[in-house]
């Protein structure tokens, strides 16, 4: 997906207020990254990690969003619970995830199931993804993404 156009789109976010990607990237980059479920081992690492690089985030001209199937309301009390400092989009109908690629089967203990992908996407001003990361760490993919936007 590097290098074509982002898919658009309108969601809420844990506050119940409306986010569009078209009108976010009037006035900066945009890092959205999907991730399975609130309150999750994984998901909790990666969340404090962003919310503890968002001010460094932020003066290099990026917005970082997390998204995941979850309801506005479990994101509110997620972001509550975990201090998050950073926005959680809320895509219960998974279209999001769809137009993404990140709503996938999965397979855990032998059983099939469909869910999110953990992966993250760093949209630039004109739209275009500038980078797709795969294969995510929770632990240490803030970090990454922070020494890959630095470089830029």
């Amino acid at each position: 997906m590097e290098n074509k156009q982002a898919p658009r789109f309108t969601v809420s976010n844990q506050r119940g207020e409306k986010v569009s990607l078209t009108k976010e990237l009037e006035k900066h980059m945009v890092l959205l990254y999907f991730y399975p479920k609130d309150m999750t081992p994984g998901c909790t690492l990666e969340g404090i990690g962003f919310s503890e690089r968002i001010k460094k985030f932020e003066k290099l001209g990026v917005k970082v969003f997390g998204i995941s199937a979850d309801s506005v309301d479990r994101h509110a009390k997620f972001c509550e619970k975990e201090s998050l400092a950073i926005d959680l989009l809320s895509d219960e109908d998974k279209k999001v995830c769809e137009k993404y690629g990140v709503w996938v089967e999965k397979s855990m203990y032998g059983k099939k199931y469909m869910g999110i992908s953990r992966e993250s996407f760093l949209i630039g001003k004109n739209g275009k993804v500038i980078r797709h990361w795969t294969k995510i760490k929770p632990a240490t993919h803030p970090e990454e993404v922070l020494e890959f936007v630095k470089l830029l």
